[in-house]
């Protein structure tokens, strides 16, 4: 009877413990199912492939990577982070050099889509394409510098500051005369870049010594220090002068715009400034269909002086367009201003006029600060 008993007792407890175990009750345990199931979240690895080019999740190596010339955050560029770039209809501003009907390589801004990722320099070189997406945006008179059918293959920001160029072969196709244009205008497009020094050129991936058609030597690479629309005057003694950019108003068939040129100056090494100042008070050296700007007469009354980083100017009267209102001429101000910032060091222009307490401009704003380069423009916006 004890034995049947016990018997008994243990089944009823073998019973309860398989009941236990099926209803997972024991913690701790875990069906196969459960431990193999992947965490909520899991797919997140996979979107790091997704991450937007540009994203300041990514940071992307300048030397690698060339189009990023400015380090900007590409946000600025008319993208946010996960907007997709297709959709975007943000325009950005940027310089280019163009010819004009005088076959002078002259600065025009112009409008043109925020680029995808961080390929402004490579966009603004497209923009210089003949027959590119710059054709519908020209103004009269104006054209682009670069062989039709160019493409520009990959650019590269070496640590130096020099970007290397790479395009194709269509590129080669230009007249020997168009030479030191096509290089102005590039080195100049590409230099308003920041941490752009100088250019380098390579085709279809080979660098090259030189340029494929007349042979300028591109060894070293082409900078700003090269010049534009440079013009060597007769009876200049090289030795006793230096090439310094001047900057001169031309009327054009739409608008004003002003023509870089640089030309070799006898340069005053006690006040090198008033060199520079008498230079664009005189004109260009060779003939050119400028508008006239300058009064005749117009001279420095007393020796410019230079002072952290502003340089004063004091005129005659003769440089005002009215003297009874003070006023001088957009022109004439913006002319000296973007001529001598070229000048190392000089980052504005205070201009006065003797026997005036001040200057005005033509909309009657007086001139009360110095001037700096971003207050004006040698450009208008096409």
């Amino acid at each position: 009877m004890k034995i049947d008993l016990a018997k008994k007792y243990a089944g009823v407890v073998l019973l309860c413990l398989l009941l236990l175990v099926g209803c997972g009750v024991f913690e701790g345990e875990q069906t196969l199912d459960q431990i193999d199931a992947p965490p909520e979240n899991a797919e997140l690895a996979d979107d790091l492939e997704n991450i937007p080019e540009g994203s300041d999740d990514v940071e992307e190596n300048p030397e690698e990577d060339g189009d990023e010339v400015e380090g900007e955050d590409p946000s600025e560029e008319g993208e946010t982070e996960g907007e997709d770039s297709a959709t975007t209809t943000e325009q950005v501003t940027r310089v280019l050099y163009l010819l004009d009907q005088n076959g002078l390589v002259v600065p025009q801004e112009v409008e043109m889509p925020a680029p995808e990722s961080k390929e402004v320099a490579k966009q603004v070189l497209e923009y210089l394409v003949q027959d590119g997406p710059v054709t519908s945006l020209l103004p009269s008179g104006f054209q682009a510098v670069l062989p039709v059918g160019t493409e520009v293959i990959d650019l590269n920001l070496e640590a130096d500051g020099t970007l290397v160029v790479n395009v194709s072969e269509e590129f080669t196709s230009y007249e020997a005369e168009n030479e030191q244009k096509i290089l102005e205008s590039m080195t100049h497009t590409l230099t308003q870049f920041e941490n752009v020094d100088s250019v380098k050129l390579w085709i279809d991936g080979e660098a090259q010594d030189a340029m494929p058609v007349n042979g300028t030597p591109l060894t070293e690479g082409y900078s700003r220090a090269n010049g534009i629309n440079v013009h060597q005057a007769v009876g200049i003694d090289l030795m006793e002068s230096k090439a310094t950019t001047l900057y001169f108003p031309m009327q054009g068939d739409e608008m004003v715009y002003f023509v870089p040129i640089t030309q070799h100056i006898p340069m005053n090494e006690e006040n090198p400034h008033q060199s520079v100042v008498q230079a664009l008070m005189e004109g260009p050296s060779f003939d050119l269909p400028l508008q006239h700007f300058i009064n005749t007469g117009s001279q420095l009354a007393s020796e410019p002086v230079f002072e952290d980083g502003v340089l004063s100017l004091n005129f005659n009267e003769n440089i005002l367009s009215n003297s009874a209102k003070s006023e001088i001429a957009d022109e004439v101000m913006q002319s000296i201003v973007l001529t001598l910032t070229e000048q190392e060091d000089v980052e504005a222009v205070e201009v006065s006029v003797e026997n005036h307490e001040e200057v005005i401009s033509e909309s009657g704003q007086p001139y009360t600060e110095p001037v700096s380069r971003d207050m004006v423009t040698p450009t208008e916006s096409i």
